[in-house]
Order: structure tokens, then C-alpha cells, then sequence
């Protein structure tokens, strides 16, 4: 099942989409269900290219998951300006998502994972680090450097045009320079060894917007955590956006395995505990 919803941020309303778990409590009336926030990229919305997050999220909801994806403001059917929105705006959002989801009925509250795609990822990796009800993390071609990541994208041009003029027209959003000046501000590279949760790390090689050594880079930095772990997965031939049948139906199995390889290390430690 399935339900859309509106949640209130400032003075914005952020559509989301709900994907409620098929029986979530099938075998155990009492067991709470885990959830999964998806973050969408740049200029992005909650469905995705090629519908990326509506498959995955329903694949997640049949394997038990309760998965919100949502548009930031100003992207798909939320409301507000989209190059007005920084990065820590996006990061407040995000923990307003959290809020809603949390409180929502059977979810365990410590079973919480952000997945991100793009920019999304450095999103999801940020709200992570500065809110500790998440505990496991999922990046697919994340963003590592986003304000060169995403003037790569924009063209030198429209970031210019924006310092000198107030705002640029990138894809029919107007971009001001408090926008770029926004992601300069984050380094998720430097901030990603204060996550303490687990991570899964996923990008093609044929992504040719975020280069696949940021995924090495990534798996280094986690490597040097006191605490968590870090898988990897690079899927071969896969793009950005995983566009293509096999390499996306990869994406959102190998996903779903990580999740559910999550989800019995926890129970058989709570078993080792009782």
C-alpha cells in the first residue's frame, strides 16, 4: 500500500510518498518494522529517472521496509524555490522527514537508514552525521565534493552568471549564489569518519557525472572509523543513474541484501545479548 502526504518544513510543504511494508508483521504481531528515507539528487524528485525510487521503494516495502521518499523543497510537487534552498536547508529537511517518519506507527526507531543518490548522498551522509537516530547509510554515486561536483554539472557558466547577476537559469530553476555558496561550505569526505553507523557504499563504472573513485574514497575514509563498517559495490557498466535494466535491478538487489544483512547481524546480537 501506498499513500501520499505533504510534511511541513518552515514555511514550505515537502511531498512524500509512504510505502508501507507488505506484512510487516507476519509470524509477530508486535514486531516494529525498519525504515528507509530516500534522498534524490540534484534537480531530482522522488520518482527518479527512469522511475529509479518508485522500484526501489516498492521492491524495499516487499521485503518489509517502510520507505518514504520525498521531493526537497522547491523539486517535483514540493512547494518553494529549489535554487533559493541550500545544503543545510536540504540537511533540515531531511531531519524533518525523520521527524514524521519516526513517529509514524511500528517503526523501530533503532533501525534507521538514509539512502541518497548524487547529491543526495552527500545529503544523506551530512544529516547522518548531525542526527544519531540514523544508524546505517546507503550512497549511491554520492557527491563528494559538491560545490565542483556541481558547478561540473551546471557549467562554470551559470555560476558565474549567478554572482554577477543575482541568479542563473539552470533547467528552469533560478540558482543564486547563496545556493553555491552553500555547498562549498561541506566537505563530506572530511565529515563522513564522524558516522558511526554502517555503510554501503554503490557506483558504476560508467558514471560519467561522479567519477567511481569517489566510491574508493569513500570506502577509505569509513575505513578509518574506530566503529562501523563499510561494504562497496561497483557495478560494471552501470551510469549515474543506473539507466539500464540490469545494472539498475543490481542496484536495488544488492541494496536490499545489504539492508536484510543488517537486519539479522542485529537480531542475532540481540539473541547473543538475551
Amino acid at each position: 500500500m501506498e499513500r501520499q502526504i505533504g510534511i511541513r518544513f518552515e514555511n514550505e510543504e515537502l511531498a512524500a510518498t509512504i510505502h508501507y511494508p507488505s506484512n510487516p508483521n507476519e509470524g509477530d504481531r508486535q514486531r516494529r518494522v525498519p525504515l528507509v528515507v530516500i534522498c534524490h539528487g540534484f534537480v531530482g524528485n522522488r520518482i527518479g529517472v527512469d522511475r529509479l525510487f518508485v522500484k526501489t521503494a516498492r521492491e524495499l516495502a516487499e521485503g518489509g521496509y517502510f520507505v518514504l521518499r520525498f521531493d526537497f523543497a522547491g523539486c517535483g510537487e514540493s512547494t518553494g524555490d529549489y535554487g533559493k534552498q541550500g545544503l543545510e536547508s536540504m540537511i533540515n529537511q531531511t531531519r524533518t522527514v525523520l521527524d514524521y517518519a519516526v513517529n509514524c506507527t511500528d517503526i523501530d526507531p533503532t533501525k534507521v537508514t538514509l539512502i541518497g543518490h548524487s547529491l543526495g548522498g552527500a545529503v544523506a551522509l551530512l544529516t547522518a552525521v548531525r542526527d544519531k537516530r540514523v544508524q546505517n547509510l546507503v550512497l549511491w554515486s554520492a557527491v563528494g565534493y559538491p560545490f565542483n561536483d556541481i558547478v561540473k554539472i551546471t557549467e562554470r557558466s551559470v555560476y558565474d552568471e549567478s554572482v554577477k547577476s543575482g541568479q542563473a537559469d539552470y533547467l528552469g530553476y533560478k540558482f543564486t549564489p547563496s545556493y553555491f555558496e552553500s555547498l562549498a561550505q561541506f566537505q563530506p569526505f572530511q565529515e563522513a569518519v564522524k558516522f558511526n553507523g554502517d555503510v554501503l557504499v554503490i557506483h558504476g563504472t560508467s558514471d560519467d557525472i561522479i567519477p567511481v573513485d569517489y566510491a574508493f574514497l569513500f570506502q577509505k575514509v569509513f575505513w578509518m572509523r574506530p566503529e562501523g563498517r563499510c561494504d562497496k559495490e561497483i557495478i560494471f557498466q552501470g551510469d549515474h543513474t543506473f539507466s539500464s535494466g540490469k545494472e539498475r535491478q543490481r542496484l536495488i538487489d544488492r541494496t536490499l541484501e545489504w539492508l536484510d544483512e543488517q537486519e539479522n547481524i542485529q537480531r542475532d546480537w540481540q539473541h547473543w545479548m538475551i
